[in-house]
């Protein structure tokens, strides 16, 4: 017998696969299947939820600032179809005229100060409240009720006591203060900062309230740690908390800053549309409506809404891009790693 007679052939590994042999070879990865598109009941459920938001978005914001902007090119006085053509005139108008250029300054130097003056009370107040203590919960409530006083209700009321004889001035010469009286709503040098207490008054319950809500979200073992490594109290807040917070106050920030834009029914009830442009306390909107509605100009009045509207989505825009971004695209990251 030779040797090639007696060597063993090794079978096929098809034969080995057919007995169940261990040298079988894995069928090759069937190509990845693309995901199918949104189908129609997914379209539909889109639609249902997003379709209500949108028409009142529609309906509520679009089309009355597209009306106000077709308006802006008559000379309308309020009734019947406009007829009197003037184009940019109105627009023109009002970017030059000296007293809407004041009346922005003012918007200006009440959004700047608005975030000095409301946020450092705001957070020292946040900061105090978050403490333990007796009797917190009515204090926060005392803090947040000159949020949810009308507007109405806040301007009559300091415009009675803030008159030259008013409670304000009696309460000084009582105490033997009355060299401190002062005309606070009329003197141009004092008129703004006598606004600028009302407003910080009326909102820094607001700023607490959502200081408070962030202060919430940060972990204790962050003030343990700090507590354990020897830092001290101040220093554990500015390392710690406002870093932490920072999202919070931008929100703020941006609130602030359109509501400071838009501000009218304070200025107007106190100092009414006559003295607020004298006294230095006149915006953008007591102008609107005294040039536009009281002046039975309504084209012009419409012309002056879509300029505030234009200014404030241009600042809100800035904004967006430059500051809110970082908190945009950190929200996106972690919804793109959670999937």
């Amino acid at each position: 017998m030779t040797l090639s007679e007696t060597s063993v052939t090794p079978a096929p590994q098809t034969d080995l696969a057919q007995h169940g042999g261990g040298g079988h070879t894995p069928p090759p990865p069937s190509p990845r299947r693309r995901p199918r598109g949104i189908g129609w009941t997914g379209r539909l459920e889109i639609a249902l939820l997003v379709g209500p938001a949108l028409l009142i978005f529609l309906g509520f914001v679009i089309f009355p600032v597209a009306m106000a902007a077709y308006y802006g090119f008559f000379r309308w006085q309020g009734y019947g179809p406009p007829t009197d053509f003037v184009g940019l005139q109105n627009y023109l108008t009002i970017i030059t005229d000296p007293t809407f250029l004041e009346a922005l300054g003012h918007n200006g130097f009440i959004v700047i100060a608005s975030i000095v003056l409301q946020g450092p009370v705001a957070v020292l107040l946040a900061l105090l409240l978050n403490r333990r203590m007796r009797g917190q919960s009515i204090i926060r409530v005392l803090i947040f009720v000159p949020y949810v006083i009308a507007e109405v209700v806040v301007g009559t009321g300091f415009g009675l006591m803030l008159q030259t004889q008013g409670a304000l001035n009696g309460m000084l010469e009582g105490l033997g203060l009355g060299s401190f009286t002062q005309d606070w709503i009329s003197d141009p040098s004092i008129a703004i900062w006598t606004l600028m207490a009302i407003l910080t008054w009326k909102y820094v319950g607001f700023a607490v309230i959502l200081f408070l809500a962030g202060l919430q979200g940060i972990p204790e073992e962050l003030y343990e740690a700090a507590a354990l490594d020897g830092a001290g109290y101040w220093q554990t807040h500015w390392r710690i908390t406002l870093p932490l917070l920072a999202p919070t106050l931008r929100i703020w920030a941006f609130l602030s800053i359109i509501g400071a834009l838009q501000l009218f029914d304070l200025v107007y009830i106190i100092w009414g549309q006559y003295v607020a442009s004298t006294a230095g306390t006149s915006t953008m909107a007591t102008y609107m409506v005294v040039n536009g509605r009281n002046a039975g100009n309504f084209g012009f009045g419409n012309a002056v809404a879509v300029v505030i509207f234009v200014i404030s989505l241009i600042v809100a825009l800035i904004y967006q891009r430059f500051v809110l971004r970082r908190d945009t695209e950190g929200a996106l990251t972690e919804g793109k790693k959670g999937r």
